[in-house]
């Protein structure tokens, strides 16, 4: 296939804009709730699924901030988020596929990056709840990939559907 975004006509072009646009703002609203919920503190996504640490010698009585996940609460948060994500990966991935910037290694990297960082990020949600609190580094570095792959590409579909033009 030889179709490029820049290429495209501009009715097309402009609905692809606003699809990737909307994705991306459904994206930051994610991160923003990770942000209310963890504050991007390791300590904090731990607590998140492992529960508050109760000191037993405490005097008084402590209730927890937050209880510890169950499996079925896992589940259902690892299953929304892989099926999610790869929605949105996969979307994402198609578009840039046309993109002409990058080619080549460089761009079946960042399609296939995101979706291998789905996997390594939300299962070591589970490391961290069932294994090693040491998981939560391995969520933290995948995510960062993961987002930094996404985005990555959004801003090159959009640069490429508003800002290149056709040489004649």
């Amino acid at each position: 296939m030889n179709i490029k975004l820049f290429q495209l006509d501009k009715t097309l072009k402009k609905f692809i804009t606003v699809f990737v646009i909307v994705l991306s703002i459904g994206i930051i609203m994610g991160l923003t709730y990770l942000s209310q919920t963890t504050k991007y503190s390791p300590n904090k996504a731990i607590e998140r699924f492992n529960g508050t640490q109760i000191n037993p010698n405490d005097e008084m009585f402590d209730v927890p901030d937050s209880y510890p996940k169950p499996i079925s609460e896992m589940l259902i948060t690892t299953h929304n988020h892989i099926i999610g994500f790869s929605l949105i990966i996969f979307a994402i991935g198609i578009i840039f596929y046309f993109n002409s910037i990058l080619s080549g290694s460089w761009k079946l990297f960042l399609m296939i990056e995101p979706l291998v960082s789905t996997i390594l990020t939300f299962g070591s949600i589970w490391g961290m709840r069932y294994f090693s609190v040491d998981f939560v580094y391995l969520a933290a570095i995948s995510s960062i990939l993961l987002y930094l792959c996404l985005f990555s590409m959004i801003c090159i579909i959009l640069y490429e559907l508003n800002f290149k033009k056709i040489n004649l």
